[in-house]
Parts: C-alpha cells; structure tokens; sequence
C-alpha cells in the first residue's frame, strides 16, 4: 500500500513537472517580439526615426554607390543600413540599445539583405568608424560636436550626412530640404577636407600661406617677383580652388604637395606647391 502511494506522489509530480515546462514553453513562444516605441531613451538620445523618404534623399546627397563602405552611427531599426545594402553598399549599424540591434537583423533578414549587412552592439565614442567612406547620422548638435574631431581626421573626402543637426561652424558642404509636410525634413553633408593649413613653396618661386577653417580657405600667395595676392578658396576633400588676384588655381592635394592648373584669362598654366 505504501509503494502504491509512492507511486502516485512520484507520478503526480512528473505529471506536474510536464505541465510547468509545457506551460513555459507556450509563453516563451507567445512572447511578443520586441516593438521600438518613438521617443523611448536611449544612451544619449531618444529614437526617432528618420523617414523613409529622407533617408533615401540623405543618401542621393551623398553619392552613395557600390564602391562605398557605410557605417550609420546610432541605427536605430536598420532602415538606413538596410536601404543602402540594396542598392549594393557594403553597410553597418553601431547602435546601443541590442534590442534595437535585433530587431535590425530582422528588418534586414525580411528585405533580403541579411548577408549584406551587419549590426553591431556598441558605444559610438568608443567604435572605430574610420574606415567608412559614408558616415550617416540622426543624432543631436553636442553629440555632432564631439563626434566632430574624430571626423575630421577621416580621409579626405569622406561625406558625412546628418539628418537635422548640424555640426555648427563647420558649415555643410551641401543641404537637401524636403516638403514641409515631413516631420523631419532636412540633411546636412559634409566633405572632409585634406589638411593644407600652413606655408607652401610654388615650384615655380614665392610662397602660398594658407590659412584653413574646415573646407574653407584664406592666406596670401607671394609670386617669384614679391608681389603679394590674398586668397579665399575652399577645398572639396582633396580638390582645392582658390583666386588669388586675377587668377583662378585648381589642384589636387596629395600628401605634402599640391599640383594643378592656374587659369588667367584664357590663359593656362600648370602649377605645384610643396610643403
């Protein structure tokens, strides 16, 4: 009587044991996936994403195409990684919050392009983004700012877009605004500029004092004779225009020497200048 007794506890408790872990399961598996709510906190900024129609005008300003390496800082859901991927750009997201991170892979696995993109968990001040030729971004104004160092110390002609905020006195190279009717509405590009600022001697005798604020140019060019020209110009990465008196100089920077065209009149001359 007793071992029948035992019997019954023994099989009422795997009974139960069987019941728990089927009840467990159908919760696990009901359990709803996780949904982003706008404006929900995040490290250092609420999310909001960035619409469609601005992220596919973020990346036409920027001449985004196949041969390009994107790296969207702050990811929010994938969408402007996943859109770049589909137009063949090798593309990541740096996003803290990994909920977001999965919901992203997801995002990427339903459009198809799972395996051309990547999502990674990170603290955007402490990943290494310098090897992009596209940074993109939906940030604020002070995040921008101390991004802004770091930026600038990327290879020259790297664009930079941000949707709505700016980076300050480093004004935009280009801007695109969309109708009203978006919420938001606006992007900014940057071209990070080739580093010229300091003194140049010209091939041909004198000197080019150049005078740097980001992409934009000031100085002087002294000719072979002494005379003295101030200049203002203004560089697109490693391209440089500047007027110094009544001639217009373009050139190409390359490390420590800059070379190419003087323009007077209809009058054309090649030029070069050594650090």
């Amino acid at each position: 009587m007793k071992n029948r007794r035992l019997i019954d506890i023994i099989l009422t408790a795997a009974v139960f044991i069987g019941l728990s872990a089927q009840v467990s399961s159908q919760v696990k598996g009901n359990a709803k996936e996780f949904e982003p709510v706008v404006g929900q906190s995040g490290k250092d900024v609420v999310w909001v994403p960035t619409p469609q129609i601005l992220v596919d005008s973020m990346l036409r300003l920027a001449k985004v195409s196949k041969n390009d390496f994107l790296i969207d800082l702050g990811s929010g859901d994938g969408r402007t990684v996943i859109t770049a991927a589909k137009m063949g750009v090798r593309a990541i997201g740096i996003e803290y919050n990994p909920d977001m991170v999965e919901l992203s892979k997801r995002n990427a696995a339903e459009e198809g392009v799972a395996d051309k993109t990547e999502f990674i968990v990170a603290d955007l001040f402490k990943y290494d983004f310098t090897e992009a030729t596209v940074v993109t971004m939906f940030l604020l104004t002070d995040i921008n700012l101390r991004l802004r160092p770091q930026l600038l110390e990327m290879k020259p002609g790297t664009r930079i877009v941000s949707n709505t905020f700016s980076m300050m006195e480093w004004i935009a190279d280009d801007t695109v605004t969309l109708d009203d009717e978006v919420s938001w509405n606006i992007a900014y590009l940057w071209i990070v500029p080739a580093d010229v600022d300091g003194k140049w001697k010209l091939q041909e005798g004198g000197q080019l004092i150049l005078v740097q604020k980001f992409q934009m140019l000031e100085g002087e060019l002294t000719t072979p004779e002494g005379k003295r020209h101030s200049i203002e110009g203004k560089l697109n990465g490693n391209d440089i225009v500047f007027s110094a008196g009544d001639i217009t100089y373009t050139g190409r920077v390359d490390g420590r020497k800059i070379s190419g065209s003087s323009l007077k009149g209809s009058e054309r001359r090649t030029w070069s200048a050594y650090r």
